[in-house]
This record gives C-alpha cells, sequence and structure tokens, in this order.
C-alpha cells in the first residue's frame, strides 16, 4: 500500500532517507493569489555535505543492484506517485500557477516516463571479437549525480532526471527551484520509503544551494535545465572540478508555415503551443514565420482562435488555458516587452495586458503582427504568452532567419508537401525538428539543444548514456595458454 502524502507538512529536506530539518526556512507564493504557501528548509552547506557522504556510500551498492531490481523499485515508486497524483496534481497549480488540466498532463507524462526509463538497460556492445580477443563498450553509472530543476515543470523535469539516473545505477540528488520547491519534496518523501537509504535525496534552498552543488568535489555530474545566462554559469563551476554536466537551456523555436496549409487544421495546435503555460515551456513556437500567400488569414484566424479559445485565469478556474506567470521575477520580464510595444511602434495583431490583478501574475495572450526581425520579440524569448508573427516569401531566407539566432532547442515546418517539409526540416538548425506538429517529446528519444540551447541530451538511450561512463574493456583469450 502506497503512503498517502500530508501535502501540506514539510519537515525538513530529505537525507539519507530522513526529513532534516534546518534552522531557516522559506516559502514560495501562489502566484494566482499572491499568497504564501508553507515554510520549506534552507539547505545549509553542511547539509549538502551530509547528503553528498550519503550518497557517495549508497553508490557502492547501489551501482553493483541488478538491472531488474533498479528497474523494480522504480515502478514500486512511480506507483506511489500515482498514488497521490490527485494531491500533487492541485499542489503543483498551487506553486506553478498552471491549469490543473496541465497538472494533470504533466503527470501523465511523469508516470510514463519513470515507467518507460524502467525498461531501459544499457546493453555492453562488442565492438571486436576473434579468436585472441574480445573488446567491449561498457557504459558503468558516473557516481552522484544532482538534478537542478526549473520552476515551469517542476514534477516532469525532475522525475526526467531521477530515473536516468538511478535506472543507470547513480545516486541522486534533486534539487528543486526555489519558486516551486513543494511538489518534489514530497517526491523524496515517497522515495524515502522506497530506495535505501542515500539514493534518492532532496535538498531545497535559496540561491547559495546551487552553486554549492555545482562546486561540490564529491558531486560527479550536473543535470540542469533554465535559462542560458545560469546555463553558463553551471558550466564554468562544474569544469572547476570537471564533473559532468548536461544543459537543458533557452530555446527560442521557429516554426516555417508554408502557403499550401490546411490553416484551419494546423491553426489551432500552432496557437495553443504558443500561449500554453503562459508561455514558459522552452520548446513552444515563439517566432512563427507564415508564408505571405496565406499571412493575412492565418493572422486574423489565429487573433479569433485566441479570444474565444485561449482563456487567462486562476489555474483552478473552468477552460483556462493561461495561468499565471509563476513569480514576479518572470513577470516583470514579461512586462518589459510589453512595454517595448507601444515604445518601439509594434502593430499589434492582438493586444495583450501585462498588469497585476487580484493580487496574482497574469498576463493575457499578445500577437505581434510582422515586427522587425531585429526586434526583441524576435530576437529575444519572452518566456510569456507573446508571439510574433513573421513574413516569409524565400525558401532559403526563411531558413537563414529561423537559423539566425544563437538558440536551436526546436523548430518546425508545416507543410502538405511532405518533402518539401522535410528537406527543409533537415536544414533546421535544432536538436528537435518536427514536420506537422511542435513539442512532441518521448522518454524513449533524445533530447536536447543546438548551439547556446545546451549540451548534451536527456531522455533515451543516448541521454540515460549521459549518466554513464563509456569505458572500452579489452579481454585477451590466449595470453596464459
Amino acid at each position: 500500500m502506497a503512503p498517502k502524502l500530508d501535502i501540506e507538512t514539510y519537515p525538513g529536506n530529505i537525507i539519507n532517507n530522513e526529513f532534516v530539518p534546518t534552522p531557516n526556512t522559506r516559502h514560495s507564493i501562489n502566484p494566482a493569489t499572491g499568497s504564501p504557501l508553507f515554510k520549506v528548509p534552507v539547505t545549509r552547506a553542511e547539509d549538502l555535505d551530509a547528503a553528498v557522504e550519503a550518497a557517495r556510500k549508497a553508490f557502492k551498492s547501489w551501482s553493483t543492484t541488478p538491472f531488474s531490481e533498479r528497474a523494480k523499485l522504480l515502478l514500486e515508486y512511480t506507483d506511489a506517485i500515482e498514488a497521490n497524483r490527485d494531491e500533487l496534481e492541485n499542489l503543483l497549480t498551487k506553486e506553478q500557477g498552471k491549469p490543473l488540466s496541465l497538472s494533470h498532463t504533466e503527470m501523465d507524462f511523469a508516470l510514463s516516463w519513470l515507467r518507460a526509463f524502467a525498461t531501459m538497460k544499457i546493453e555492453d556492445e562488442v565492438l571486436q571479437e576473434d579468436e585472441e580477443k574480445i573488446i567491449y563498450s561498457t557504459h558503468p553509472p558516473i557516481g552522484v549525480c544532482a538534478g537542478i530543476v526549473p520552476w515551469n515543470w517542476p514534477i516532469l523535469l525532475g522525475v526526467g532526471k531521477l530515473g536516468p539516473a538511478l535506472i543507470t545505477g547513480n545516486t541522486f540528488i534533486m534539487k528543486p527551484s526555489p519558486f516551486t520547491p513543494y511538489c518534489d519534496l514530497k517526491l523524496g518523501e515517497l522515495a524515502k520509503g522506497i530506495f535505501p537509504p542515500g539514493v534518492v535525496q532532496v535538498l531545497s534552498g535559496d540561491d547559495n544551494l546551487g552553486p554549492w552543488i555545482t562546486e561540490h568535489p564529491g558531486i560527479d555530474k550536473v543535470a540542469f535545465t533554465g535559462s542560458i545566462a545560469t546555463g553558463k554559469l553551471v558550466a564554468a563551476s562544474c569544469a572547476k572540478t570537471l564533473k559532468r554536466c548536461v544543459l537543458e537551456l533557452g530555446g527560442n523555436d521557429a516554426a516555417i508555415v508554408c502557403g499550401d496549409v490546411d490553416i484551419d487544421k494546423c491553426l489551432p495546435k500552432i496557437t495553443t503551443l504558443s500561449f500554453l503555460n503562459s508561455g514558459q515551456i522552452c520548446m513552444l513556437t515563439k517566432r512563427i514565420y507564415i508564408h505571405e500567400s496565406i499571412y493575412d488569414e492565418f493572422r486574423n484566424k489565429m487573433v479569433e482562435f485566441t479570444k474565444n479559445n485561449i482563456k487567462t485565469g486562476a489555474g483552478t478556474e473552468e477552460g483556462v488555458v493561461v495561468g499565471p506567470v509563476q513569480n514576479k521575477m518572470q513577470f516583470d520580464k514579461v512586462k518589459d516587452i510589453y512595454a517595448q510595444i507601444e515604445k518601439q511602434n509594434w502593430k499589434t495583431a492582438l493586444a495583450g495586458q501585462a498588469e497585476e490583478s487580484r493580487n496574482g501574475y497574469f498576463i493575457t495572450p499578445a500577437i505581434i503582427d510582422n515586427p522587425p526581425e531585429d526586434s526583441q520579440v524576435v530576437a529575444e524569448e519572452p518566456f510569456g504568452p507573446i508571439v510574433p508573427l513573421l513574413k516569409w516569401t524565400d525558401e532559403d531566407d526563411v531558413i537563414d532567419r529561423a537559423n539566425a539566432l544563437r538558440t536551436g532547442l526546436g523548430a518546425s515546418v508545416w507543410s502538405k508537401d511532405l518533402k518539401r517539409a522535410e528537406r527543409m526540416a533537415r536544414r533546421l538548425e535544432a536538436g528537435s525538428v518536427w514536420v506537422n506538429s511542435h513539442f512532441d517529446v518521448d522518454p524513449r528519444v533524445p533530447f536536447g539543444g543546438h548551439k547556446e540551447s545546451g549540451i548534451g541530451m536527456e531522455w533515451g538511450i543516448e541521454g540515460l548514456k549521459h549518466y554513464t561512463n563509456s569505458r572500452s574493456l579489452w579481454v585477451w583469450k590466449k595470453i596464459f595458454e
């Protein structure tokens, strides 16, 4: 029988399968109301040291635990999460702000991801074999891995690091975002009743904790999801001890819409994927290039669809798509971009509003009508519910425009002509490229960015290998004959 969580009880960090309180606490807020949420720990350096020591001790036995046993425990853990999914989904909406329907989707993904990871075994590969020798490529676990989790998808991106780390034989320390610590602490609470001590630990903290983790000599790998600016700091910090790092950073995804599309069929998905989670997803459609032959019709229909179908409000309200922006820091950034509309004389197809209301961080969607290519709303990732529409005529030119930025996370091409669309897609510089879709993800498919959108991959066998070292094993057969 899976334990039932008491959602409003946070007695401490999860260290070595124990609740460990801290002298100081902090709290986040509900972004829909501005109300304070429950108190959580503020980790000290000595708490991190204790967690690392427990993780290093646990690694010795966990790394030699058979794959079948690791998979069994990972599935038990998944079942325990599922038994508490309703409480966790409500907590996720309360701390993150997303609509309950999207919290439900995130939980569906998290459970599917964990169950998929439990089936993914990295097998030895025979590179060469003859009468004298056999040479294997093997993949032993790295050691103690840390996951630094962002505030936009705290459950999915938390277990999306935890699962690959554990199934490959590593021990794992999770650091939730200070803005959304609650669900991840509860995930740690469930883990402590299933895994051996030191295998899964969760530490909540302030802005000091991230740098302590990346600099700690006892941590062997950091998996980080967040902004490009912070990712560069993480990489520099990890370099001091030459620890491995995988960075999944920001994007500014281009969607190229060709003139032959059926607008009514593709527009709902493109529009929804411009504003989902209030634009706070790194792989949304953030620059929409529309062929000039259908530009006006597409723009007008997108405005109407947004007015009629993209409702803004608290995540607990029925039918809401755009919840509040998650925190004041991000709210102020998005407000600044909205302020540029008048300053830069951008033409709006749909004018959004960016003002605090009901004490929450609510911003309504905005659609910018063919702004200059070098404008802020095109060149920078807004991470809010604002999207530019841009005209294109020439195929080579639109590919160049889509590839012009230093980001390269995702991109898409939309066309009835699949050969042409695939040809164009193969020229786009991004880690994930879709034809006639966008933001499709799967635990068995590698995920990561090109250029400044990241280093390394997550998920899929390729992503799991980033939690291992590559080792060549030479076995000479006849030397003692």
